[in-house]
């Protein structure tokens, strides 16, 4: 992410004095990744293998468009946006990223946008421009165009388009997955920063350096508030990181996971974790069904640019070059955790296989009792109550409390080996608890009296079961009441929970 420097495109917009401030201000912010010095170019954006595609679009963000299509490639292919990093090139990240030999393997197609030294100084995708990366803007609208162009020319499955980036491209990437979660199933941020960290060039580098500690929520409303109105589907987000990179620091990988885990509504208790090659460590976030909403990799040692790992093995894949550094093939395990090998999506961890027949055994007003089968290779079990991690147990059942009445859950539970490996999650059941589900009711002190949802004692009113104080007792002063067990009320005038 060399010197992520303003947009400059003098035909569209003029670089007044301001502009020429800002240009010396981030020349004298020194290299920070993927530097100009050490472009490894690769082979031109031109090669036989790699098509450049005109005609895509208005193009307000002045990119180029090229791609790579496998032979025979039949309609209804998945569709694969992969963004290069600064000083790269879409020749560059097609030679060495892994994709084109992923792309023949299972059968999708590959476009690579391409920015240039116009629109910034060292060919960054200008992540950190709100112009360029909010909805039907700048360069964003430009990668939807190519998107549209080649669901459109090569018949690929809308419902399947997915989108990765390195560093600046991957910055971009979450930006695209922000303002157009109608438009991809999944994403990838390698080495990159979270959705809207930054809207002007000197947030850029407080992101890459020393990212904002925000709340899950206050990352996952900028997604929210990025995207249209009312959307409910989202992408599941792969996020790469090494753990030595000094240009976009690793804090970047937990706040992209806070950020993603928020957006799905699942916390931040891993549901399972595992080892890979090359020092790597996979953290797994399901979704309540079980299934893999966000993956967080993380490779030991490794510096600032992409994990490949060149050889002829089923799980290698890319060529090493700058920034292209050989750990583990980071497109091959992201193929497969969007589902592009043909296997729905969520890879297979290298742990206990996941629990047979689990089963709701009975439900009171706070309680849901759940057993399974045992896995002869396991040491305990987790147990995960609407994607989050709610108890371990070494027995084959478990009774998770502490519930509202009438209120319905979604169960999984993953095995854990000797090793603390854990397998792949169950398939989910659901159950309701007994009873009605605790109910809000705003009304005066008075009304709530009358009701039984409050009495009254020396002329002031006070909530049945809690004993809260509410004032006097009359008809002028109002409260929510929350009914949180039969009999029981706590006040709630700040808002009735969901």
């Amino acid at each position: 992410m060399s010197r992520p420097h303003p947009v400059r495109r003098p035909a569209k917009s003029p670089e007044g004095p301001a502009r020429g401030l800002r240009r010396l201000a981030a020349s004298a912010l020194g290299v920070l990744a993927l530097a100009a010095g050490l472009l490894a170019a690769g082979p031109p954006a031109t090669a036989a293998s790699l098509t450049q595609v005109t005609g895509f679009g208005s193009n307000p963000g002045n990119l180029s468009m090229y791609a790579y299509v496998p032979d025979a490639l039949p309609t209804g292919a998945p569709l694969v946006l992969a963004l290069h990093g600064c000083t790269q090139s879409a020749g560059d990240y097609h030679a060495h990223s892994g994709w084109a030999t992923l792309a023949d393997r299972y059968g999708f197609a590959v476009v690579y946008p391409q920015t240039n030294a116009t629109n910034n100084a060292n060919s960054c995708f200008n992540w950190f421009e709100a112009g360029d990366s909010a909805r039907g803007r700048g360069e964003a609208l430009s990668i939807k165009q190519m998107a549209d162009k080649a669901v459109e020319q090569y018949g690929s499955d809308p419902g399947r388009v997915h989108i990765t980036g390195l560093s600046a491209g991957g910055g971009m990437t979450a930006n695209m997955l922000a303002a157009y979660p109608d438009a991809f199933a999944g994403g990838a941020v390698a080495s990159g920063l979270p959705a809207r960290c930054a809207e002007t060039l000197t947030a850029a580098y407080t992101c890459m350096y020393s990212p904002p500690d925000r709340t899950p929520a206050q990352w996952g409303d900028l997604v929210r508030s990025a995207a249209p109105a009312g959307t409910t589907s989202w992408p599941r987000v792969a996020i790469w990181q090494g753990t030595a990179d000094t240009t976009v620091r690793p804090a970047n990988a937990t706040e992209l996971r806070d950020q993603w885990t928020n957006v799905w509504g699942v916390g931040q208790t891993p549901s399972r974790t595992r080892s890979l090659t090359g020092g790597t460590t996979a953290t797994t976030y399901d979704d309540p069904t079980g299934r893999p909403a966000v993956e967080v990799y993380s490779v030991s040692g490794m510096a600032h640019g992409l994990a490949v790992d060149p050889g002829g093995g089923a799980e290698q894949c890319g060529a090493t070059g700058t920034y292209y550094l050989d750990t583990i093939c980071s497109s091959y395990h992201t193929a497969r955790f969007w589902g592009l090998d043909g296997d729905g999506g969520g890879e297979s961890p290298d742990g206990p296989p996941a629990p047979a027949r689990p089963a709701v055994t009975a439900t009171t007003d706070t309680t849901v009792s759940l057993t399974w089968e045992a896995v002869a290779e396991a040491a305990s079990y987790h147990v995960h109550r609407d994607g989050t991690r709610v108890g371990t147990t070494a027995a084959t059942h478990y009774t998770d409390t502490g519930l509202a009445p009438g209120t319905t859950h979604g169960y999984t539970v993953a095995a854990v080996d000797s090793a603390g490996t854990v397998g792949s999650p169950s398939a989910a059941v659901t159950a309701t608890t007994t009873g009605s589900p605790p109910t809000c009711h705003t009304a005066s002190n008075y009304a709530h009296t009358v009701a039984g949802r409050a009495y009254v004692s020396g002329g002031h009113t006070y909530a049945a079961g809690s004993g809260q104080p509410m004032g006097l007792w009359n008809t002028f002063t109002v409260h929510t009441l929350l009914e949180t067990s039969p009999g029981h009320y706590v006040i709630v005038d700040s808002g009735c929970p969901a």
